[in-house]
């Protein structure tokens, strides 16, 4: 298990030595600087942790499941961090999440389930804002439940913040093909979202 306070701390203990926030320009220095002190990793940690979170959630759409996942994913990254050869580390380390996301999926061998998705609470939300909340991950999840299997993968990760050409890095398609992918996953939910999805045709 990923000891997240040690990183926390790591990168808190940089930003009072400098007296400025860090700075991450180039995170090939980082990653390589990480390799030889674990305790770098934090800058990268912090950076990406929300984003793997939030993917793996929308994954599996249950709270405690994306964060056993999201802890198996930066695990990985932090222990395969010298195999890092790309130009981005965001589509690397998403490939990392892709990968254990499938992974826990074989293990469980079980359907998700939607009703999952909505045991997740923020105490700071208001009963109305949860309630608003709560209604739209109904309806991104049950959207995207809709779309074959590869257009709804690319519109994850399109939602996790990926470019077009990092997402075919994790799914090891060309750029061209993932923006095919996403067009047709926006026609089709589209037609979805106005009632039209039936009669627009085989959007595969």
């Amino acid at each position: 298990m990923l000891n997240t306070m040690r990183f926390v701390k790591a990168a808190d203990m940089a930003e009072l030595l400098t007296g400025n926030p860090i700075q991450i320009d180039d995170e090939r220095t980082l990653v390589a600087h990480a390799c030889r002190h674990p305790e770098a990793f934090a800058p990268l940690y912090l950076r990406y942790f929300e984003r793997v979170h939030a993917y793996c959630y929308r994954r599996l759409g249950n709270p405690d499941e994306a964060a056993d996942v999201t802890s198996i994913v930066f695990s990985r990254a932090l222990s395969s961090l010298h195999t890092f050869r790309g130009e981005s580390f965001r589509s690397w380390l998403f490939a990392i999440a892709h990968n254990a996301l499938t992974d826990h999926y074989r293990a469980r061998r079980t359907e998700q389930s939607l009703d999952d998705a909505l045991e997740c609470h923020d105490g700071q939300r208001s009963p109305e804002e949860e309630a608003i909340a709560h209604e739209a991950r109904r309806t991104v999840t049950s959207l995207l439940a809709e779309l074959p299997a590869e257009q709804r993968q690319v519109m994850e990760l399109r939602l996790a913040g990926l470019t077009s050409k990092e997402i075919g890095v994790v799914l090891g398609k060309h750029a061209n093909a993932i923006d095919q992918a996403q067009h047709r996953a926006m026609i089709r939910l589209r037609g979805l979202v106005t009632g039209a999805g039936s009669t627009t045709g085989d959007w595969r």
